[in-house]
Order: C-alpha cells, then sequence, then structure tokens
C-alpha cells in the first residue's frame, strides 16, 4: 500500500501497516516523537490500520493545536481515572478537549462536596497515572457489552449515551478506551501513553445540567489544562493571572466606565469617563469616515416585521429578535442595519453617477442573546455597530473592498493591532445561485491578491448572503478577536427591489458591500480596556490631567488652571479633598490618570504646574500654556500626526 505525505512524496508500506509503521518507516526519531496520525485530514491512533492511498501526517508535540488537543483528551481520562479511584461511587459522565484545555463532568455520590479546595490531592493521584506510562489501548466491542458493563459498574451517563449512539446512530459497536485501570466509552483518538502529558493543573470548578438540560442532574464540571512543557503551562497560566488583572469588567467597575442593571440585562450603562472613550472613539469614527467619502445616515431601530421577512432575517435571525405589536402591527427591533440602509437608497431616484454610494451609521440594533452567554461589554443584547454600506457597481466591487481594508488598517494601526485576514466562503445553508457565490467570492479574494494580502480560507462560514473578510487582530496578551468585516451581497438589493439607472438609461442592480471595523463600540471598548490593562493612550483616555491643590489656599488657582485647560481640550478634573498631597497622587495613580499637575504657592504664583506623569515620577516645573503644547503634541505622536512643537517628547 502508499500513503502520500505532506511534501507529496509516496511512501511504501505492507498491507495493514499503522501509522506507527508509517513513522518508524520514516525514521525512529519520528517513530519515537510521533502521538498520533492524520489521514485525509482526520486524526486517529498510531495503532489502528491505514487507508490505501490516503494523505498521511505524522502528529508530534510541534504539531500545534493537533497535538496540544490530543493531551487534553488524554489528561480529561486520566482526571476521570483519580476520581474513580478518590472518590468511589462518583459517575462520569463526558471529558472532552476544549480550546486552552479540557473538562469532566461528574455526579458524586451523596455527601460529597468537591470543591477547587480538594485539586491537590486529585492531581497529586493523576500525576501518577502519568508517571506509570499506562498506554491508551482501543477495543472495539459491541453495543450489548459495553451496556453490559457499564451497568454493572453503575455508570448511568454512559449508558444513556451509548442507548442515544443506537438511536440516532444505528450502531451495533462501540469503543472503549483503557488506561492502566481506568476503562471510558470513548471515539478517541489518543496519544500512545499517559507519558506524554508533560505538565497539567486544573483550574476551577462549575455546575453543569446533564444534556444542558435544567430538568436533569446537575453536575459537578472540573476545568484543567495540559501542556507538553511545564515552562508552557507556566506562561499559560501567567497570561491567565494577566487576564483576570486585565478582566473588562473589574476595571469598567474600578475606573467607572460602565455598569450593568437587572432591570435591563445584557445592555451596559455608560459612566461619564465610560462616555469620554466612547465619544473620542465617536469623533474618530465620524472624521475618518468623512475623510473617505461616507455620509452619515440613521435609522430607526423598530419596524414593521415584512421588513425583515424581505430581506431574509426573518428566516434566518427571528429567534434572536424582539417583537412587539403597534395597533395590531407585527413589529421587530432591528438586528441589522443593511435592510433599513436599502430603504434611504430607494427613497430617491439614483443614478450610475451616484456610484459608489456610501452610507455610515453608528447603528443602535438589539438581538437577544441567552443570559448565560452574556459577558460583559463583550457579549451583549443592546448592540451599536460601526456600520456603513455601500452600494456600487460590479466594477466598482475590488477598489470598494480594498478602500475597506485600507480603512480598517489605519483604523487598527492606531491601536497597535496588526490583522489577519481570513476569506469566509458560502455557508450550507444561504440564498443565491452557485454562480452567484463563484462570482462574489472571486471579486473578494480578488481584491485580497490585488494588495498582495496574505489571507485564509475559511470554508463554510461567510454570510447567508454573501462571502465575506473578516479582520482578527491579538491584544497585548496574545488573544484574538475579530473586529472587522467586509461582506458582498447581491442578495439584499435583488430582495428589496433597490435599483438605479445605468449609462444605458436601464433599470441595473446595485451590489451592495457590508463593512464594520471596530465591530461594535461596546465589544471594541471591552477589548481595548483588557489591551491597555485600563491604562489608556492619552488622546483616549477618560481624564487626562487631575490638578492637585496642596493646601486649601491653592484651590481657586487650582480652579483657574483646571478651566484654562478644558477650554484648551484637556479633559481634567480638580482634587481638592482635604487629604495630604501624597495620598491624592496615590488615587490618582490608582486611577491610572496619565498626569497629576501640583500646585503649590510657587506654582499659584507663576501660573504653573508641577507635572507628575502616572508611572513615571515628577518630570519637572512648566506654565500651563507649555503643558497643553506638551499634551497636544504627544496627543499628535500617538495619532500619527505632525507634532504641533518639535520638543514634543523632550519633556518641555
Amino acid at each position: 500500500m502508499k500513503v502520500t505525505l505532506p511534501d507529496g512524496k509516496e511512501l511504501q508500506l505492507d498491507d495493514g501497516a499503522t501509522g506507527a509503521d508509517a513513522a518508524a518507516a520514516i525514521g525512529p526519531g519520528l517513530a519515537k516523537a510521533a502521538l498520533a496520525v492524520k489521514v485525509d485530514g482526520h486524526t486517529q491512533d498510531l495503532a489502528r490500520p491505514l487507508v490505501d492511498g490516503a494523505a498521511l501526517e505524522i502528529v508530534t508535540d510541534r504539531s500545534g493545536a493537533d497535538a496540544l488537543e490530543l493531551i487534553r483528551h488524554d489528561t480529561a481520562h486520566v482526571l476521570a481515572a483519580a476520581m474513580l479511584e478518590l472518590y468511589p461511587g462518583v459517575k462520569i459522565s463526558i471529558g472532552p478537549p476544549i480550546e486552552n484545555g479540557f473538562y469532566y463532568d461528574f455526579e458524586f455520590p451523596e455527601g460529597v462536596q468537591f470543591s477547587d479546595a480538594d485539586f491537590a490531592a486529585v492531581e497529586a493521584k493523576m500525576k501518577e497515572h502519568v508517571a506509570a506510562d499506562e498506554a491508551f489501548v482501543r477495543e472495539d466491542i459491541s453495543v450489548a457489552d459495553a451496556l453490559a458493563r457499564f451497568r454493572a459498574e453503575g455508570q448511568d451517563y454512559k449508558v444513556e449515551l451509548i442507548e442515544d449512539l443506537v438511536k440516532n446512530e444505528g450502531v451495533d459497536t462501540v469503543s472503549l478506551y483503557t488506561n492502566g485501570p481506568f476503562t471510558d466509552l470513548c471515539r478517541g483518538p489518543h496519544a500512545p501513553s499517559t507519558k506524554r502529558i508533560g505538565a497539567f493543573k486544573l483550574q476551577s470548578v462549575a455546575g453543569a445540567y446533564w444534556r444542558g438540560d435544567s430538568d436533569r442532574t446537575m453536575l459537578t464540571r472540573v476545568y484543567g489544562t495540559a501542556f507538553f512543557k511545564q515552562k508552557e503551562l507556566d506562561a499559560f497560566l501567567h497570561m491567565l493571572e494577566e487576564a483576570r488583572a486585565r478582566d473588562h469588567r473589574r476595571l469598567g467597575k474600578d475606573l467607572g466606565l460602565f455598569t450593568f442593571s437587572e432591570l435591563a440585562p445584557g445592555m451596559p450603562l455608560w459612566q461619564p469617563p465610560g462616555m469620554a472613550i466612547w465619544n473620542q472613539l465617536t469623533d474618530l469614527w465620524r472624521t475618518e469616515n468623512r475623510r473617505r467619502g461616507y455620509e452619515e445616515v440613521k435609522t430607526p431601530i423598530l419596524w414593521d416585521v415584512e421588513l425583515f421577512k424581505a430581506s431574509g432575517h426573518w428566516q434566518n435571525y427571528r429567534d434572536n429578535m424582539y417583537f412587539t405589536d403597534i395597533e395590531d402591527r407585527p413589529m421587530g427591533l432591528k438586528p441589522m442595519n443593511c435592510p433599513g440602509h436599502v430603504q434611504l437608497f430607494k427613497d430617491v431616484r439614483r443614478s450610475y453617477r451616484d456610484l459608489p454610494l456610501r452610507f455610515s451609521e453608528q447603528g443602535l440594533v438589539h438581538r437577544h442573546e441567552p443570559s448565560g452567554t452574556l459577558h460583559g461589554l463583550m457579549r451583549v443584547r443592546h448592540i451599536t455597530q460601526d456600520d456603513a454600506h455601500i452600494f456600487c457597481t460590479e466594477d466598482q466591487i475590488e477598489d470598494e473592498v480594498v478602500g475597506c481594508l485600507d480603512f480598517g488598517f489605519d483604523i487598527y494601526k492606531l491601536f497597535g493591532f496588526e490583522p489577519r485576514l481570513e476569506l469566509s466562503t458560502r455557508p450550507e445553508k444561504r440564498l443565491g445561485s452557485d454562480e452567484m457565490w463563484d462570482q462574489a467570492e472571486a471579486a473578494l479574494e480578488n481584491a485580497l491578491k490585488r494588495q498582495g494580502l496574505e489571507y485564509e480560507i475559511n470554508p463554510g462560514d461567510g454570510a447567508f448572503y454573501g462571502p465575506k473578510i473578516d479582520l482578527h487582530m491579538k491584544d497585548s496578551l496574545g488573544r484574538s478577536w475579530q473586529l472587522g468585516t467586509v461582506q458582498l451581497d447581491y442578495q439584499m438589493p435583488e430582495r428589496l427591489d433597490a435599483t438605479y439607472t445605468g449609462a444605458d438609461n436601464a433599470e441595473h442592480r446595485p451590489i451592495m458591500i457590508h463593512r464594520a471595523l471596530l465591530g461594535s463600540f461596546e465589544r471594541f471598548i471591552g477589548i481595548l480596556v483588557e489591551h491597555y490593562a485600563g491604562e489608556f493612550p492619552l488622546w483616549l483616555t477618560p481624564t487626562q490631567a487631575v490638578v492637585l491643590p496642596i493646601a486649601d489656599r491653592h484651590n481657586d488657582a487650582s480652579h483657574e488652571a483646571a478651566a484654562t485647560l478644558r477650554a484648551a481640550g484637556v479633559r481634567v478634573r480638580v482634587d481638592d479633598r482635604t487629604e495630604s498631597t501624597g495620598r491624592k497622587i496615590r488615587d490618582a495613580e490608582l486611577s491610572k490618570i496619565p498626569y497629576m499637575l501640583v500646585i503649590g504657592d510657587r506654582e499659584a504664583e507663576s501660573g504653573s504646574v508641577a507635572v507628575r506623569r502616572h508611572k513615571g515620577g515628577d518630570e519637572g516645573t512648566i506654565s500651563i500654556d507649555d503643558f497643553i503644547a506638551k499634551v497636544n503634541d504627544e496627543i499628535a505622536v500617538e495619532r500619527g500626526e505632525p507634532a504641533a512643537i518639535a520638543s514634543a517628547t523632550s519633556g518641555a
């Protein structure tokens, strides 16, 4: 038999050869390092036979996510084995690998209260299984034998899983995996033995209903993670600690940016400091849109449901929408802005000379997200999109897509984000013909190639009306976020009967490009809070300076200085509490205010301020005018604009 390796070379093997045989045929080093094999893209155990003519890839500890998923699945089994030994009578359910780790769900015997205080004992028992180098051995047995086995062991959840496999998939055999004394119902695959688990850590305990059904038993879910090396685990745990310290929900509360109310779940309430950030982003959004030829519009949030039926949102988003009746007329809160923008396009008779026509809107939409998925600003029900829609001709598509991408790159550069691009292609559930999708996908791909941009294909993840280019970026902790999207739509103009008059004096359909760059203002601000750990660049920070009078007699001079700064556009406040200057400085540092301006006798008399930088210490005494110039120059540098004076970074 023959298999094809990733470099295109063919490998000759004996009939019935396994993945382990293939690795050994390539070389002893690879045989030792091999964890599993990918056969035609599907991962399987080394011990399983290969298929003649298959594309073969050997999975090792250098295979990234595929390798980590294997040992995390292994570790979930080791966790279950340890639990059965430590807690006789515990019932086990499922334990899959997940992003960044694994979990296993347990039903503990009555009277047992498991918590993270028990982790040390469980981890010690798990380490015994890892050190024992227990092989993972697969066995395929009949359904009848499997049911008899798990019924005898009192493992009711395994019995139910097998019965469901028979009912839903018609199986007559199931696979079991054994390591040491532990045998589990499992599809696999697994690494050769427990010894391949280099380092692991149990992380948290949570409740989870069996099968996600609130009418079923509440199980105890134990989360953990695993890596090949201890240093990789240590780095991951450090990143988690950093992420907890940067959690936008905590920082948002500490910095007084936003809050939430049980009376409006999933809908943030913005405090003045949060609105300062919001307004700076709005000014940036509005200025840059105007500079690129967008015209700002505003559309209602409530529409007759007939609009959503015509647009296709009724069929595809109805379960995530909110509805009401007004005078017996069914109405819906919009989940998208695009149908409203088509109505604006249709309101005026359009000519080919009007195209491309670019509408932008800070559009408020509502989507019903399940309460269990709500997460601070990252997952909300009340969403303000930095939305735009471009109406253009077929010939204008590539230029407009390139313009959208360049716009996005300019915006992200301000925040130090480097985008990673994905071209998402036709989903299984979609509108339009295959020919239309071929044309639309080719147009987006041509725009990417024209700019020499690297991109990945994300098959099947396009919108129901057209393909899209998604822009992902990593924050300061290396976490990836999908922010921007550029989507090509042939469907909505036709469904909503939008037309323009061409040069031939005939009616034509415009092409519609959906474009968002920040994604939503709420989520983008949440990402920025965590990216900067609450220490925003000067242009974006809510309070740029706080004036600190040393004594009560300096209050008037402090308020006068603040008034001068406000008039010059500096966001400033005065801390005239009867506290020591040291205490005021400490509080300003905790509030992450960039500049502290101390005013005593000398400063009050000369109209100057003693400048102290957040985390930077004293910077000397300068005039208020010089401080204003210093702020303006620093902001200009941050924004990539020409500095007002040459001494922008000299400390003035």
